[in-house]
């Protein structure tokens, strides 16, 4: 697996391996993504949690062993993070670090290798946590430099300046207050609206001629809501991407698939724990114009489906907002600047459409960002026609242009300007004009 990556785990005690040497612990954690107290770390000076469900197995030939019971877990606890750290030194002296996950029978179930230590000294590695039922495994990565103690701290621990991290002794940590949580009053299952879409032009800078974006069809969008897990079926749709709106009031787990002609689930569109869900999707129509999308869901929601062209586009100016989106970009090259406050996974795609004729289907996408947590990102975009797929974004965002360089027009193989396609994509006879 990638970092990043995520892959259902049957719900059995798996055996979970720890290699290179590291130090190893784990925290179980609530819905806050708190521990209740020091009962739910799990390292050698406290080898087994009270409930028996996580316990450490030793150590052999640098390989640490834990063993997670997940039909032993309680129902309270909703992600066991698995945490690696070092006596000395930074994780980027360690050699090989990985993480793998193994079945009753020995069979290895997922593998994670660490490929992007820096300076930290503890990380998490990866995380089981729950999902539609079962149980997933993320494998996330994410370092620490200021140790065990930062990463215990940033998950409900509160431990003071003086006192060891979790080492073979025992660490008398001390739990979090409780946070009072307010009641909150039921939402009433009726469906509710969401902003229409705003379709605003592309903002050239001097001696820009940045054209309307062309690529694929326009339609009437279509909008349905509902409460709750449902089948979403849309007929009549012009083949190829679209863009997906969904909005949920709630705070449970949203999950959206598009279901191939046999009703198996395609690749996830959405996969979130966020509370009141929104975000735009980039979805594809076959062939035959019937989009048919699995939804799994907790309380009232609201879905669209849009032509590309309604897309934001990207400019000089900041464009902000949460959740996934996605984004279009027509003019010359420029360096995308990003802002993401969110704590879990942020990943953009790319998908260059220059010289890419066919409006039924995209070309191959090119990952640019791939990263869990707050970033500060920059990246550099060639010249549009784009489409920038925040595929993943799970809180909030900032987005816009720097460094916008003239558009230069369509190209041919050659590099340069193709005077037809910049005839006929105007007089709208070409797949890149078409209505």
């Amino acid at each position: 697996m990638i970092k990043g990556a995520n892959a259902f785990v049957p719900t059995v005690p798996l055996r979970i391996a720890v290699r290179a040497g590291l130090d190893v612990s784990a925290l179980l954690l609530t819905e806050t993504g708190r521990v209740r107290g020091d009962g739910d770390i799990v390292f050698h000076g406290a080898p087994v949690h009270p409930s028996g469900a996580v316990r450490m197995l030793g150590e052999e030939n640098g390989t640490a062993w834990l063993e997670a019971g997940l039909t032993a877990v309680e129902e309270e606890i909703v992600r066991v993070l698995v945490v690696g750290s070092t006596e000395s030194g930074a994780l980027r002296d360690v050699d090989g670090p990985s993480v793998e996950a193994f079945a009753p029978d020995g069979t290895s179930v997922v593998r994670y290798e660490v490929t992007e230590a820096g300076g930290e000294t503890a990380m998490v590695l990866a995380e089981l946590y729950r999902r539609a039922g079962g149980w997933k495994f993320r494998a996330v990565g994410q370092g620490y430099v200021n140790g065990l103690a930062g990463l215990v701290a940033d998950h409900g621990v509160d431990v003071a300046d003086e006192a060891p991290v979790p080492s073979p002794s025992p660490v008398p940590f001390q739990p979090p207050a409780p946070v009072p949580v307010a009641p909150v009053a039921p939402v009433a299952p009726v469906p509710f609206q969401v902003p229409a879409p705003t379709v605003t032009a592309p903002q050239p800078v001097p001696g820009t001629v940045a054209p309307e974006w062309s690529f694929g069809a326009v339609f009437e969008p279509y909008t349905q809501t509902g409460r709750d897990n449902d089948v979403i079926t849309v007929d009549g749709l012009p083949p190829g991407p679209v863009v997906v709106e969904l909005a949920i009031r709630g705070d449970g787990y949203t999950g959206l698939w598009p279901l191939t002609r046999f009703n198996k689930e395609g690749d996830t569109l959405v996969n979130s724990t966020e509370e009141d869900f929104q975000g735009r999707l980039l979805a594809h129509v076959p062939g035959n114009g019937l989009l048919r999308l699995q939804l799994k869901a907790e309380g009232p929601w609201q879905l669209r489906v849009l032509p590309l062209a309604s897309a934001r586009r990207l400019t000089e100016e900041q464009l902000e907002s949460r959740g996934p989106d996605v984004l279009l970009h027509t003019g010359g090259t420029a360096d995308l600047a990003l802002h993401y406050r969110g704590d879990d996974n942020l990943i953009v795609n790319l998908y260059e459409l220059a010289g890419h004729d066919d409006p039924t289907t995209l070309p191959r996408d090119e990952n640019v960002v791939n990263e869990i947590g707050k970033r500060r990102e920059t990246v550099p975009l060639p010249e549009g026609p784009l489409i920038v797929h925040m595929e993943m974004a799970d809180g909030p965002w900032r987005a816009k242009l720097k460094r916008v360089q003239p558009y230069s027009g369509p190209r041919n193989d050659d590099g340069l300007a193709n005077v037809t396609d910049i005839r006929s994509a105007q007089s709208g006879r070409s797949w890149w004009g078409r209505r």
